[in-house]
């Protein structure tokens, strides 16, 4: 017997039956990539690889106690934070994540799977994680549509400087060290168009563009593509990447995920987290 050696990572998210996405999908990359994954539950999901038909947000309290009684125990190496359900769920992870400003926090707290709250209900979502959990991230990681939804809460009405770059500037201004955008134009090299077949992840940090990788766009379709991204990063990083390198490598690792994805039933393909473990033979 001996004591735990693999990097320990806390994951904040919904419990998704078929593992498509949230905490199990997060604790199975951890797996995957050599860390061990423990899990506070956001949301119970009810669904398929096809779809979730309903959802039952667990209470803010409860939320609280299970990272608090596990955080007593253990020390972690990293925490990812996924999709969060409602106000007060950010409120009290905002609170936890505060005492340990030491371990990289990486932030993915949007999920097409979930239920959209109302209107208003997503603007207070999303101006609560722009007030209390983007200052505490190492990386937060939005897609463009994402990104522009969270543009919305704090542009001033008729301001036309809606720039990608200019929202994310204020991202930064926050306090959030890195970001993300996944789903960017493709730009080719100087001289030459970008294949329409292609999407780029840009990252940014305090000196502008770090990095613009561009993937050749897979037809799919898949489901928990962006945990299955968000979830690599937080395992390069608790193994000691920085972020750029943290980034590219989670970026290597989902694609190959996508390229080897399984369609457990009639629903969407579910990215094969393991696939660089498995021999040919068995991908065949």
């Amino acid at each position: 017997m001996q004591n735990q050696t693999s990097p320990l990572i806390l994951s904040f998210g919904a419990a998704d039956p078929a593992g498509a996405c949230g905490v199990q999908a997060d604790l199975a990359v951890f797996s995957a990539l050599s860390c061990t994954g423990l899990a506070v539950t956001t949301a119970l999901l009810i669904g398929d690889s096809a779809r979730v038909e309903d959802s039952q947000d667990i209470d803010p309290d409860w939320v609280a106690d299970q990272a608090r009684v596990v955080l007593e125990d253990m020390t972690m190496a990293a925490f990812k934070v996924g999709a969060i359900t409602n106000l007060e769920q950010v409120a009290a992870i905002a609170e936890i994540l505060s005492d340990y400003p030491d371990a990289p926090l990486i932030l993915d707290p949007f999920s097409s799977r979930l239920p959209a709250p109302s209107d208003d209900d997503a603007e207070e979502l999303l101006t609560a994680i722009r007030q209390l959990l983007v200052p505490q991230a190492t990386l937060l990681m939005l897609s463009q549509v994402e990104l522009g939804r969270m543009a919305e809460t704090w542009r001033e009405s008729g301001d036309g400087d809606d720039t990608l770059e200019s929202d994310v500037e204020h991202l930064l201004a926050l306090g959030c060290e890195f970001v993300l955008v996944t789903g960017t134009p493709a730009n080719g090299a100087p001289g030459e168009t970008a294949s329409p077949n292609t999407l780029a992840n840009t990252l940014f940090g305090a000196d502008g563009v770090i990095s613009h990788d561009a993937w050749q766009h897979l037809t799919g379709p898949f489901i928990g593509a962006g945990g299955t991204l968000s979830a690599a990063i937080a395992a390069f990083m608790a193994r000691g990447a920085d972020v750029p390198e943290a980034s590219a490598a989670a970026q290597e690792y989902t694609v190959g995920a996508l390229a080897h994805a399984q369609r457990y039933g009639m629903g969407k393909f579910v990215p094969n987290r393991f696939f660089h473990l498995q021999s040919a033979e068995d991908m065949q």
